[in-house]
């Protein structure tokens, strides 16, 4: 074998092992950038139940009881506000995750005041309808999946922000920026008051 040889095999070897580093660390990114946008569409998707559900619980109520229009219309506002607010995982900013929170708060704050409501004196006999009960249950187990969603969402956030973040990766990974957590709305850490 020629010596000038031996330096090229070097050099080449080097840049390949170079290449080959730097392509997993961007297919990494990529798979953790995926990771976040498939947790985004699992809140939304346990956020999306909600809604239909709320849906269904404002059937059984009117179908139950002459009930307050404002409330009702309340309630349907709300959702369909919430439904409208839209956030593209990819590009989220803290601003847009929220106004989502905002959105979705406000939606429960009206659906609290309609079983409220519901449920008191008013209408005794929605506390023994069956569907009604059932819709509340729902709703209770959404709200955990819900909060569930938003935790696993956190933690593919923060092992993608970790990744692009931590150097050298982040020389390699400009086009990748750092994404927002999913926050409590303002507000949210005081108790929740429930009048009758």
């Amino acid at each position: 074998m020629k010596k000038w040889l031996i330096p090229v095999i070097v050099i080449v070897a080097i840049i390949a092992i170079a290449f080959f580093w730097a392509m997993g660390i961007k297919n990494g990114a990529l798979g953790k950038s995926q990771a976040v946008g498939k947790e985004w569409g699992n809140v939304e998707t346990a956020y999306q139940r909600r809604n239909d559900l709320i849906g269904n619980l404002v059937e059984t109520v009117k179908g139950a009881a002459n009930f307050e229009k404002s409330t009702l219309v309340e309630v349907t506002e709300a959702r369909s506000k919430a439904n409208s607010v839209q956030v593209d995982p990819s590009n989220a900013t803290p601003e847009q995750l929220e106004a989502f929170a905002k959105a979705q708060a406000n939606l429960m704050g009206s659906v609290n005041k309609l079983i409220g409501n519901v449920t008191i004196e008013k209408y005794p006999e929605l506390k023994a309808n069956e569907n009604f009960l059932k819709l509340q249950d729902e709703l209770a187990s959404t709200e955990n999946t819900i909060q569930t969603q938003r935790t696993r969402y956190n933690e593919v956030v923060q092992d993608y922000n970790n990744y692009v973040l931590r150097f050298p990766n982040s020389m390699f990974l400009g086009e990748y920026k750092e994404k927002p957590y999913f926050k409590a709305v303002e507000g949210a850490e005081k108790p929740v008051q429930v009048k009758f």
